[in-house]
């Protein structure tokens, strides 16, 4: 694992970068504005300029076209011939405009990442007093207490096999044998990140749909997380093991919850990543489960470790 403490000249890079890619896309949206402008107003003196021939032909007689029959057949036809150039004019620069626009939009929709907690009406979402799990009659856990409080970001702890991801599927309500007490708050909205990304198949916009989060969203989180465009077109079964947890954490920051939990989101992710991940953590302050080996993410990011 490539820890921080080594990588100082590389964080100074990415922020350079970064900014410098802010910077670019903050002038290509104010070209593409003036542009647009620019096109709309060409657009209206196109019109404006075949409504004046249109005019001549309709009974808005100037001194210069009520002179003859000629003359009036010469101005209905040249008015036809305008209103077609008028057509073809309009369509190329509504395509034009369009095109600009969705160029706009996916530079303004580029944002940085964000995260959508919501309050709970409680102080206490989660209480366990004295909870063993079982497993294939053989105890996974014993005698755990854990209260998850409104602010918790509460790192999970403990050796492969303690315990830790059957702890967190019972508080996700899975059917999982265990005895003691468990107190849930109701209509709890939990967003979670599996430790497996196995079951990831299909399209993004397929995916996006399944779990109702804004699709715009969702891919412009996944590029802030440098998630290449080329991706978006592919099933996620053919994305690497990094990619794949790009995807469950997008998703996890596209949801509205109380409680976020996520187990080993960290694994396979580089490490710039993982700094906007951290710094999207500490400025959102969400309540945070989460179970993850790497040390220096859990000391920055936990106020309080529970270990099992």
């Amino acid at each position: 694992m490539l820890e921080y403490s080594f990588s100082g000249v590389l964080i100074t890079t990415w922020y350079h970068q970064k900014q410098l890619q802010d910077d670019f896309e903050r002038s290509q949206s104010q070209k593409l504005i003036k542009d647009i402008k620019r096109l709309n107003a060409t657009a209206k003196r196109t019109s404006m300029w075949a409504d004046q021939v249109e005019a001549t032909k309709i009974g808005k007689k100037s001194e210069k076209y009520e002179k003859s029959i000629d003359t009036r057949c010469y101005a209905g036809e040249k008015s036809k011939r305008m209103q077609q150039r008028r057509k073809n004019l309009e369509h190329r620069q509504q395509h034009a405009i369009d095109d600009k626009s969705k160029l706009l939009k996916n530079i303004e929709s580029n944002e940085e990442l964000k995260l959508i907690p919501i309050s709970y009406h409680k102080d206490k979402l989660v209480t366990l007093n004295d909870i063993s799990i079982n497993y294939r009659d053989k105890t996974v856990c014993e005698r755990v207490d854990i209260s998850i409080s409104r602010g918790d970001r509460i790192s999970l702890q403990g050796r492969n096999g303690c315990g830790k991801s059957s702890i967190i599927k019972l508080i996700m309500g899975e059917a999982i044998e265990y005895k003691g007490d468990m107190q849930r708050g109701s209509n709890l909205l939990i967003s979670y990140i599996s430790q497996s990304t196995s079951l990831l198949n299909g399209d993004l916009s397929s995916y996006a749909k399944q779990y109702d989060i804004d699709e715009s969203l969702f891919k412009s989180i996944l590029r802030k997380l440098d998630f290449s465009r080329i991706q978006f077109d592919k099933n996620m079964e053919f994305y690497s093991d990094g990619q794949k947890k790009k995807v469950l954490i997008a998703r996890s920051l596209c949801e509205k919850a109380h409680l976020y939990i996520w187990d080993e989101p960290l694994n396979y992710i580089d490490i710039l990543s993982r700094i906007q991940i951290e710094e999207l953590l500490l400025t959102y302050q969400p309540t945070l489960l989460f179970v993850e080996h790497d040390k220096m993410f859990c000391e920055k990011i936990a106020t309080r470790n529970i270990y099992l």
